[in-house]
């Protein structure tokens, strides 16, 4: 509840969902793979977007209390370290599959919106998600007013639910426009996609709650953002060397995160049948295993910080 309070979650919130579906409405003249370039696309922003929530929102629930003393206080009633550090992981992690389940809705719409050169914009989908969008925004105001609520975590449910609502009625669309024999579709194969990002962004919460033990949200973020960039070329930087008998390049193929196996925009390109739900489970449970170890990391590191 705090993380959803905060501003800058609902502005990476609304902003990468805007985004998303702005993505569908230029035309691009991709010789036929323009459906193909907006997926990519979309899941592209899903997934830096998530970067930097996991990023800015651990560093809002763990660096910033113990920077400002909340963490001390807490500390002082029987709470562990242990359990502190665990709780806010949890927090941290619902709050990014709320931050995800938006984005997936966006993904699924833009695929829907997509047209090549001889279609055209999706000018009805676009206001039926926009009015979706401003009606959370005006309902929160209208709490916050007369209620006295919190208006950014009243818009943040706001959007969840309208949004959820809109992207239904777009659907029902769709259906029944494909009755009437045209060819907006959606591409359901994204959901299995979308699921493997929220996993990878799982893991970058623990390693960004990892950092935040000693790292203000700068430095978090230089790290999370390093061994991004270095495990998406995993494979170039470490695999070949481990292919070859390299110890140390095997080592650090096993410790540094393979994005790519979260990645499978281009297996979708190429229409393989490779995300059914057994790799969906395998990589969940590489995801609890690889979080579990960066978070038994920040448990040790936070066991030795001074919070006075």
């Amino acid at each position: 509840m705090e993380l959803v309070r905060q501003p800058i979650f609902l502005l990476l919130m609304t902003g990468s969902l805007a985004f998303e579906i702005f993505l569908a409405v230029p035309y691009y003249f991709a010789f036929g793979d323009e459906p193909k370039l907006v997926e990519n696309s979309v899941l592209a922003v899903m997934l830096l977007s998530g970067l930097f929530g996991a990023v800015l929102s651990a560093s809002s629930s763990l660096a910033r209390e113990i920077r400002s003393g909340t963490a001390l206080v807490v500390l002082s009633k029987p709470v562990g370290r242990l359990e502190f550090l665990l709780a806010k992981f949890c927090g941290l992690a619902m709050a990014l599959t709320v931050l995800t389940y938006i984005n997936m809705l966006g993904v699924l719409l833009a695929s829907r919106m997509a047209f090549d050169a001889y279609g055209k914009t999706d000018l009805p989908a676009i206001g039926i998600i926009a009015g979706g969008v401003a009606l959370a925004y005006a309902l929160a105001g209208l709490s916050n007013f007369f209620l006295r609520r919190t208006f950014v975590s009243d818009a943040v449910f706001g959007v969840v639910i309208l949004t959820t609502i809109a992207a239904v009625i777009v659907f029902q669309f769709t259906s029944q426009m494909q009755s009437l024999g045209t060819q907006a579709q959606v591409n359901w194969n994204l959901l299995p996609a979308g699921i493997l990002i929220l996993f990878a962004l799982w893991i970058l919460a623990a390693l960004a709650l990892a950092c935040s033990t000693r790292f203000d949200t700068i430095p978090t973020l230089a790290i999370c953002s390093a061994i991004f960039l270095i495990g998406l070329m995993s494979d170039y930087f470490f695999g070949r060397a481990a292919d070859h008998g390299s110890w140390v390049a095997s080592i650090l193929y096993s410790v540094i995160p393979n994005w790519q196996l979260f990645w499978l925009a281009d297996a979708i390109d190429a229409g393989k049948s490779t995300f059914h739900w057994g790799y969906v489970g395998k990589a969940f449970g590489y995801a609890v295993c690889y979080a579990g170890a960066a978070l038994a990391a920040g448990a040790m590191s936070f066991e030795e910080r001074e919070l006075s």
